[in-house]
Formats: structure tokens, C-alpha cells, sequence
């Protein structure tokens, strides 16, 4: 995103509309990942199924055997996702996940490839149609899925629909996990609750495992940064003095969240280049909790930074929520909320 003039904005004053042209032209890695390759993953040593997935995935993407490192004489050779259309990254937040699945993206010699998350194409669907977005993608040769999704029964039957009829056309499948771990076990792909909702599609994907600790609490222990209301004053001033920067209590912000359909939260954060949130206090509301979740996913994607005040944003979510079914997905935005408020 280029700024154009700096100064303040907020971001609920914004009423992004997005066409189905501009959803498609958008499926592509988030600027983050844009230059996303398997020689710049770095797996991690202690964690081995880190590179047994990364040479699985570098076969499976059909890239020169160049890209990978040597494993040694007497190193066992990677398991191979032969005789299946799709692979799916299963592990926890933080070990590289997405980066592997840009790294498909970018690594396939492929013509026709799409990179979304599971929010991006169901919003598709809900623009398009079914019937059209199944003619759009038909013949494609690649679909990237990040973050597929449990949380809506409707919405994850006509993905595995889609993603069926994909299937018979050629179409290669890869996607990543995004699984309420108290209800179906730590992102667990053949969980018996998960195989009921995807019913056959689960023959379509071999899953692999990627273990490992988030890279961000490598590089950030602690909380997230907080400012005093004097400092957050003197940053946000300063900062739009050259940048577009964004200021809006957190509360109002979450309340128009609910007027924003989720896959239109990376068109509010147009040309900003810093977000300014004021009156962190503690979520109490599940739905709000979860748009934040979604708001956090886009920014941490474009890469913005975040200034506060109030609480530290890794206390955002109640402890409750923290020990219930998404605490999954509450863990992965708090570790984003600490790596951009560092940023």
C-alpha cells in the first residue's frame, strides 16, 4: 500500500466496498509473503518435520531439487504427497505455515494459480455465485487456502464443495489449518469432528504435520508495547507528518468491525502505514473478539505497525476466551499484536 497524503484518518469513518474483479485480482500472497521462497524458510533444527514438510512441499510444487538443501547419506528421505491433488499444512501458529504455502505459490510453475485465505473465498462465492466462481477457477492450476476455517459449518461444506469439483477439473490443492483446538485436538486435519464437516474431501489432501515454536516469541518475549496517552499523542503526530496514520478507540473501532464484512478489512487499512489504537481495555463479547482476530490477520499480513494505549493488547482477550474453543486463534493474534506493536 502507497500512502498518498499523510495526516490522521479513522478507520470508522470508512465504508470499503469491494467488486467480485477486485476479489479475484486480489488472490494473490500478502505483501509479507510476496517474495515468499522455500530457500528463505528457515526451519528450525530442534523442530525435523519443519524440513521434512519444506522437502515434501519443494516435490509436490515441482521445483528443481536445487531448492533444497542436502540431507546427508544416512538422512531418511522426506514422505512425498504422491497420488493426492492437495496438501495441508497442519501444526500450531508461528512455524512457518504460511510462508510454506506462498512459497508453493511463488515456487509452481503453474499458469493459472490463486492464494487466498478461507475468508476470501467464501466471500467470493457470496459475491459471485457458486455456478460462477466454480467457472472461474475451473481449469486453474493451483488454489492456495490459508487459514481454512471451522467456525461455520455452511461456509466450510461449500468450500469442500468447490474445492471438490476443483479437484476433478486438475486443479492442485494447498492449504493451511485453522482449527478451534479444544474442540478438535492441537489443528488435528483427521479429527473426527473435522472428517464429518469435509466428509470425502479429506481423501483429496495428504497432511502434514509441521511442529515447532512460534518464530515471533523468538524474536519477542514479553508483552506487547504499550504507550502513555501523551506519548501515543506525540507518536501518532508525528508519525502523520509523513505517513497516513489511523486513530480510533478500540471499542468504536470493534463495533464498526460488525458493519464490515470481514473480507473487506484490508480495504479499510488502505495507504495506512501506521494504526493508532486508543482505550485498550479487555473484550468481553465472542463475536467481537473474533472480528478483532480477523482485523489483526489483515494487518499483520500488510505488515502495519500499531500504537496503543490503555492495556497491553496481548491482555485483550478474557482468560475465559483464552481457554475456550478459539483459543487457537486468540494465541495467534496476540503473538501478531506483540510483533507489529514492536514494529
Amino acid at each position: 500500500m502507497t500512502a498518498t497524503t499523510p495526516g490522521i484518518v479513522h478507520l470508522t469513518d470508512r465504508q470499503p466496498q469491494v467488486s467480485g474483479a477486485e476479489m479475484v485480482a486480489a488472490l494473490v500472497p500478502p505483501p509479507q509473503f510476496t517474495g515468499a521462497t522455500f530457500e528463505s524458510y528457515r526451519a528450525d533444527a530442534a523442530y525435523p518435520s519443519q524440513q521434512d514438510t519444506k522437502d515434501a512441499l519443494i516435490a509436490f510444487s515441482g521445483v528443481a531439487p536445487a531448492a533444497t538443501e542436502k540431507r546427508g547419506f544416512f538422512k531418511r528421505a522426506p514422505k512425498l504427497p504422491e497420488r493426492k491433488p492437495g496438501v495441508y499444512l497442519d501444526g500450531g501458529f508461528g512455524v512457518g505455515k504460511t510462508h510454506l504455502l506462498a512459497s508453493i505459490y511463488h515456487g509452481m510453475p503453474a499458469r493459472r494459480k490463486y492464494f487466498g485465505s478461507f475468508i476470501e473465498y467464501t466471500a467470493l462465492v457470496g459475491a459471485l455465485g457458486y455456478k460462477q466462481t466454480v467457472e472461474l477457477f475451473r481449469g486453474s492450476d493451483l488454489l492456495c487456502i490459508d487459514e481454512f476455517e471451522l467456525d461455520d459449518p455452511g461456509d466450510t461444506m461449500v468450500m469442500t464443495r468447490l474445492l471438490g469439483e476443483l479437484v476433478a477439473s486438475g486443479t492442485k490443492l494447498a492449504a493451511t489449518s485453522n482449527t478451534p483446538p479444544n474442540a478438535l485436538g492441537e489443528g488435528r486435519f483427521a479429527a473426527q469432528d473435522f472428517l464429518r464437516e469435509i466428509s470425502a474431501m479429506s481423501a483429496s489432501f495428504e497432511t502434514l504435520r509441521i511442529d515447532g515454536v512460534d518464530y515471533r516469541q523468538r524474536a519477542f518475549d514479553g508483552h506487547a508495547a504499550v504507550l502513555t496517552d501523551d506519548e501515543y499523542a506525540a507518536a501518532i503526530a508525528d508519525a502523520a507528518t509523513h505517513e497516513v496514520v489511523s486513530d480510533d478507540a478500540l471499542d468504536a473501532l470493534v463495533q464498526h468491525l460488525s458493519r464490515v464484512h470481514p473480507s473487506r478489512y484490508i480495504r479499510l487499512l488502505d495507504d495506512v502505514q501506521v494504526i493508532g489504537l486508543r482505550d485498550v481495555s479487555v473484550l468481553t463479547d465472542q463475536s467481537a473478539a473474533l472480528r478483532l482476530v480477523a482485523f489483526v490477520d489483515r494487518a499483520y499480513d500488510a505488515q502495519i505497525p500499531i500504537r496503543a494505549t490503555g492495556i497491553t493488547l496481548d491482555r485483550v482477550f478474557s482468560d475465559e476466551m483464552l481457554a475456550g474453543g478459539y483459543r487457537k486463534k486468540y494465541l495467534r493474534a496476540i503473538s501478531r499484536l506483540i510483533a507489529l506493536t514492536h514494529s
